[in-house]
C-alpha cells in the first residue's frame, strides 16, 4: 500500500472520529433515526438530478448502501441517543475491521499473512480492553446496537469492493440513494410522523444553527469526503488491508471527546489506544516499489516474437566459431584478399575462415597473425568433421563496418 494512500486512510480516520462529536451535536436536536434520513436526503437528492448511475450490479450498489448507509446508522445514531457516550461508541464500531477481515477471508477468500494476523489481534486486543474498561459505564442495548452497526458497515465494505466501480465517488453518491427510504419508514413508525417535522421548524430559528453545522459536516466531510476516499480505497487494496485503518478512529473520537465534552479516558485506555495504533502500524504491509527490469547485458540476445537480435556490432569478433567452415570464398572482398583470406607462413594458403575474415588489420605481425590464422584454420576443420547446417551470409560477412557494397 503506497505511502500516500495510507496518508488517505488516516484523513478519513480523522473525519470519521470528528463524526461523533457532530452526531452528539446533531441528536440534541433531531430524532435519530430522522437525522440519519435526513443526512442522506441531502446528498440524495442533487445525485439523482446531476450525477449519472455508476457502471456497477445493481446487487452491489443496493449492498453497500443497506449496510453502509442502513444498518450501521441505525445502530450508531439509536445507541447513541439511548446513551452511549461518543468516545465509547468511536470504539466499539469499530469492530467493522475484524468484521470486515473475517468476512473477507470467509466469504471472498482473501488470503493474511502472519504479519497481518498478529497486528489485527494486537488492535482487537486493544479494542476488547477498551470496552471491558468502560463496560461499566453504558448499558448493554447501546453495546449491542453499536456493534450491529459495526456488522452493517463490515458487509458494506465488502459489497463496496466487489462492485469495483470505475468512479468511487459516484458510487459514494449513488449509495446514499438507499438509505432515505428504509430510514424514513421506520422513524415514522418508531418517531412519528410529526417529530422530524417539529425538528426542522426549531432548526430554523438561532437555536438550531449548532443543529445544522452538525448536520452539514455529516454531509460533507463524514459522507462525501470520507466515503469517497474509503471506497476509493476499498477498490484498490484487499479489504483486510484498508480496514484496520478504520481502528484509529477512537483515537480521534475519544480525544475530541475528551477536549470538548469533558470526557477523560483512563490509563488503561490510553495504554489500549496505544495498542490499536500499533496493531494497525504492524496489521498494514509496508510499501514496495515496483520491480524493474534490469537492462540486458550488451551481448545477450534479446528480441521480440520468435527473432532475436544480438547487441554486439559487427566490426566485433563473433562470440563462438562457426559449426562449418567454407571451403572456397564466397563474397568479392574474399575473392580479391588473399593475403586477408589467410596466408600461413610457408606461404600457402587456406580456405577462408569466419575467423579470418573477422579479423580486422590492427598493426599486429605477420607471424603473429600467421599463428592466429592456422589456430583459426584447424579449429574449422574440426567444426566440419561433425555434419551441420550451412552457415548464413550474415556469418560470413566481411567485419568492415560500414559493409562494403
Amino acid at each position: 500500500m503506497p505511502l500516500r494512500h495510507r496518508l488517505l486512510a488516516v484523513l478519513v480516520a480523522a473525519l470519521w472520529g470528528g463524526n461523533f462529536l457532530a452526531i452528539h451535536v446533531g441528536l440534541e436536536h433531531f430524532p435519530p433515526l430522522f437525522l440519519a434520513a435526513l443526512r442522506f436526503a441531502l446528498i440524495a437528492v442533487p445525485t439523482v438530478l446531476l450525477v449519472p448511475r455508476p457502471q456497477v450490479p445493481l446487487r452491489w450498489l443496493l449492498g453497500y448502501g443497506l449496510g453502509f448507509g442502513t444498518v450501521q446508522f441505525i445502530g450508531l445514531f439509536v445507541a447513541m441517543d439511548i446513551g452511549m457516550p461518543p468516545g465509547l461508541a468511536s470504539l466499539v464500531l469499530q469492530a467493522s475491521a475484524p468484521f470486515t477481515v473475517l468476512l473477507g477471508a470467509l466469504l471472498l477468500r482473501e488470503r493474511l499473512g502472519a504479519r497481518q494476523c498478529v497486528g489485527i489481534g494486537l488492535a482487537v486486543l486493544g479494542l476488547a480492553a477498551i470496552v471491558v474498561a468502560r463496560a461499566q459505564t453504558a448499558a448493554v442495548l447501546p453495546v449491542l446496537l453499536t456493534l450491529l452497526g459495526a456488522l452493517g458497515w463490515a458487509f458494506g465494505n465488502l459489497a463496496n469492493r466487489l462492485a469495483q466501480a470505475p468512479n468511487p465517488l459516484h458510487l459514494t453518491l449513488w449509495m446514499s440513494v438507499v438509505p432515505p427510504v428504509p430510514l424514513l419508514a421506520m422513524s415514522w413508525l418508531t418517531e412519528g410522523p410529526q417529530a422530524g417535522f417539529a425538528a426542522l421548524v426549531a432548526a430554523a430559528g438561532p437555536s438550531g444553527v449548532p443543529g445544522l453545522l452538525a448536520l452539514a459536516y455529516l454531509v460533507v466531510p463524514a459522507t462525501v469526503l470520507g466515503s469517497g476516499i474509503w471506497t476509493w480505497l476499498m477498490g484498490r487494496h484487499p479489504a483486510g488491508v484498508v480496514a484496520p485503518y478504520s481502528l484509529l478512529v477512537p483515537v480521534v473520537g475519544m480525544g475530541l471527546a475528551a477536549l470538548v465534552l469533558g470526557e477523560r479516558p483512563t490509563p488503561v485506555e490510553l495504554v489500549a489506544g496505544t495498542v490499536i495504533v500499533g496493531g494497525v502500524l504492524l496489521g498494514t504491509p509496508g510499501f514496495t516499489a515496483p520491480a524493474t527490469s534490469p537492462a540486458p547485458p550488451q551481448g545477450v540476445a534479446v528480441g521480440t516474437g520468435g527473432t532475436a537480435r544480438s547487441t554486439r556490432r559487427w566490426n566485433r569478433i563473433p562470440a563462438r566459431p562457426p559449426r562449418t567452415a567454407p571451403t572456397r570464398p564466397t563474397t568479392r572482398a574474399a575473392a580479391s584478399a588473399p593475403t586477408a583470406a589467410g596466408v600461413n607462413a610457408e606461404g600457402s594458403t587456406t580456405p577462408p575462415t569466419r575467423a579470418a575474415t573477422g579479423a580486422r588489420s590492427t598493426g599486429v605481425p605477420d607471424t603473429a597473425m600467421s599463428t592466429v590464422t592456422a589456430t583459426a584454420t584447424s579449429t574449422a576443420q574440426i567444426h566440419t568433421a561433425t555434419p551441420c547446417r550451412a552457415p548464413s551470409k550474415r556469418a560470413m560477412r566481411p567485419a568492415t563496418y560500414p559493409p562494403q557494397k
